[in-house]
Parts: C-alpha cells; sequence; structure tokens
C-alpha cells in the first residue's frame, strides 16, 4: 500500500470534485432526497420513513394482541465472500417458518449485494443461493498490470464483471418490486462513504427505486457497485451531483471504510416516528447477521509485506464491527429496541484458495442454514459486555 501511494503520486487522474466547502450541499440531480449523510438527523430521511406508517400494509404489520405492532429490522454486514453465511442463513430462516416481515433492510459491501433480495423475501431465496455459491473470483474482478496501475491507475482491478453480474440480478422487474416494497411501508438502505468528504453515506434504496425516473436503475445499481468497491484493490464509484446549478463529480467507495454494518447511522429516530405516526404503540427487534468471526485467531504472522497487511487489515476488521455492534447496541437502548446478532460459528475455517471460492461459499452457505434451522441462539449483547451497572 505504501509502494502504491508514492509511485502513484506521480501521476494523478484529474477529476472535477466538488469543492470541500461545499460538500454538505452537493444533490444528486432529480433526487435530491435519496441521501444522507450519517450522524446528523436528516429531514429527507425523517419524512420519508414517517410516511412509511401510512403505507404500511396491515398483512405485512398488523396490530398484535398485545396491542403493538411488532417491527423487524435486519443489518447485513461487510465480508466478501463470506456474505455466503448470510445468505444461507436467511434462506434456513425462511425454511423455520419463523422469518418475518422486515420494516427496515440496511447492507454495506457484500451486506449490500444481498440486501435487495433478502428485502423481498423468501420468492429470492434461490437467487441468493445462486450468487453465493455460483459465483467465483473471475465474475468480480479481472486484474490489471500492476506496474502501469501503480504509475497512473486507481485500482489493482477492473469491476466489469462485478457491474455485469449486479445488472444480470438487478432487473427492472427487480427495481419495480423494491418499488412497490417501499411504497407499502417497508425501507431498503444502503451504505457507500464519499471519500472527498470522508462520510459514510446512507442511500434511500426503495425511493430512488420508486421515483419513477428513467435513471433510477442505473443508480440503484452503482450505488450497489459502490459500497461493494474495495479501495486500491477495486475503482471507486463516481456520482454526478449538482451544487447551487453547477455539476461536480462525487468519488464513493466501500461502505465498509465507514462502518462494517449499520443500523440507523443517526440520520432518524424510528421510535420517535412511530409514536408521532404509527397506527398503534411500536416495538422493534434490531436483527444483524455478521459475515465473519470475532473471535481472535492465534498463528504465526509471514515476514512479509503481504502477511503482515493482510493479519492487519483482518485485525482492524474484526475491532470495527464490535464498535458497529456497541453502536447499534447504544441505538438499541435509546429506541427501547431488541438487539440481536448472530456471527460465523468459531469452529469454521474461513481460508479459501482463491478471494471468492465457489467452494468454501457453497460450504459457508450450509453453515449458515445449519445455524438458522439449528435455531440460532441470538446473542443480545456486544461482544465482551457484561451488561448495565445497577442504578
Amino acid at each position: 500500500m505504501l509502494a502504491s501511494l508514492v509511485l502513484a503520486s506521480c501521476a494523478i487522474l484529474p477529476r472535477n470534485a466538488v469543492p470541500p466547502g461545499l460538500s454538505s450541499e452537493a444533490v444528486i440531480p432529480g433526487l435530491p432526497d435519496v441521501r444522507a449523510a450519517a450522524g446528523r438527523p436528516s429531514v429527507a430521511m425523517a419524512n420519508d420513513l414517517a410516511r412509511s406508517f401510512a403505507q404500511e400494509s396491515r398483512e405485512d404489520f398488523p396490530i398484535a394482541p398485545d396491542g403493538y405492532v411488532h417491527y423487524a429490522h435486519l443489518a447485513l454486514s461487510g465480508g466478501g465472500q463470506n456474505g455466503a453465511f448470510g445468505a444461507g442463513f436467511l434462506n434456513g430462516w425462511t425454511q423455520t417458518g419463523q422469518r418475518p416481515v422486515f420494516k427496515i433492510v440496511t447492507g454495506v459491501s457484500t451486506g449490500a449485494l444481498i440486501a435487495p433480495f433478502a428485502f423481498l423475501g423468501p420468492k429470492y431465496d434461490d437467487a441468493l443461493r445462486e450468487f453465493y455459491t455460483t459465483t467465483s473470483s473471475r465474475n468480480i474482478f479481472r486484474m490489471l498490470s500492476i506496474i502501469p496501475q501503480l504509475l497512473g491507475g486507481e485500482s489493482f482491478a477492473d469491476t466489469g464483471p462485478l457491474i455485469a453480474l449486479i445488472a444480470q440480478n438487478v432487473t427492472p422487474d427487480l427495481l419495480r418490486e423494491v418499488a412497490e416494497a417501499h411504497d407499502r411501508g417497508r425501507r431498503l438502505y444502503m451504505g457507500t462513504v464519499d471519500l472527498d468528504s470522508q462520510r459514510f453515506i446512507v442511500w434511500n434504496m426503495g425511493l430512488i427505486a420508486a421515483s419513477g425516473r428513467p435513471e433510477a436503475l442505473e443508480l440503484f445499481r452503482k450505488v450497489m457497485l459502490a459500497s461493494s468497491s474495495v479501495p486500491v484493490a477495486f475503482p471507486p464509484v463516481y456520482f454526478d451531483v449538482e451544487v447551487a446549478g453547477a455539476s461536480y463529480e462525487e468519488m464513493h467507495v466501500d461502505g465498509s471504510v465507514g462502518t462494517r454494518v449499520f443500523y440507523s447511522e443517526g440520520v432518524f429516530s424510528f421510535s420517535a416516528l412511530c409514536a408521532a405516526h404509527g397506527r398503534a404503540p411500536g416495538r422493534e427487534e434490531i436483527f444483524i447477521i455478521h459475515n465473519g468471526q470475532l473471535v481472535p485467531v492465534s498463528e504465526a504472522t509471514p515476514r512479509s509485506l503481504r502477511g503482515i497487511a493482510l493479519r492487519v487489515f483482518d485485525s482492524t476488521g474484526k475491532a470495527g464491527v464490535v464498535g458497529d455492534l456497541f453502536r447499534i447496541y447504544a441505538t438499541s437502548l435509546r429506541e427501547r429496541a431488541g438487539f440481536n446478532w448472530v456471527t460465523i460459528p468459531e469452529d469454521v475455517s474461513l481460508k479459501s484458495n482463491e478471494v471468492f471460492d465457489p467452494e468454501k461459499m457453497g460450504e459457508l452457505y450450509e453453515v449458515g442454514i445449519r445455524t438458522a434451522v439449528a435455531g440460532p441462539v441470538w446473542t443480545t449483547v456486544p461482544p465482551g459486555f457484561r451488561g448495565l451497572p445497577e442504578p
């Protein structure tokens, strides 16, 4: 990484970036309300979620005998090929007959690739299975010549295959179904990172789908691509934006750069909006599927640049997920929501022969199914947390 930064500094590709002082004012032309920066309340996001309560299908979200509407939310983490676990878990959850209709589904990185299928429900279980058991590295990227990229490129690989794979799966029919679900009061969000502003961006994917604009399908696919574009390895994704009538472009990368898994990221308060606009009091359950493992694995680190880098990335990734779980847990306490998460069992090896190995992904898919069918013991506090002190 250091070598690439030093050498690539010799050649900077031209771009029309948003002036730093105007980043907060940039909007997608014709669709100004489809996204929000994390960490602060968004009027547009809150208003759209408030509308969802009036749009709700009574079949999807009935008033239960206890007088509450019970809402299930799903958050899908990143994890590359480990997303096969999440795909299998969802399919196993369907087999139990206990999989709920999700009010909100969020996804980042590989979780963003799973999210539309999870959002649309069990009818897409077969599509999830095929996506995460037949995909190989050549279906995701093509390696480029290293020296030219070091001297004047922006990534070591070309994601043309991933672009084609997303287009193959995210069809006009799928976009229409996402729009219909949005109009029935459900919400689908994905996350990317705007490198210029260094902010995590929450995208309202259902609102994009329901906009009816001719560019909606391309934008939907582009957000999915950006959310799963690992920086340096994969090229960034550029979004055309406007500020006061002037045109610029933003550079976005994998949402996992900002957070490995997210729920609201502070852009709205579900409980407050439900209390103000809901048909009845609401009770929430947040379910988190972590496509990875958090337990430290002790092994000798190879004395090489690659070996050290991989161990550092693995360690920082685990630490990042722990932080994300604590943040969502804090949100659940504030919102008085249930908090539940599941991860890949510790005794499962994640090592494989390639970045996206169909054989390993098939194994992880089956692990996911077995974990769900066996009746997962959801963990209800963050890792290492021993409860709140007595008042």
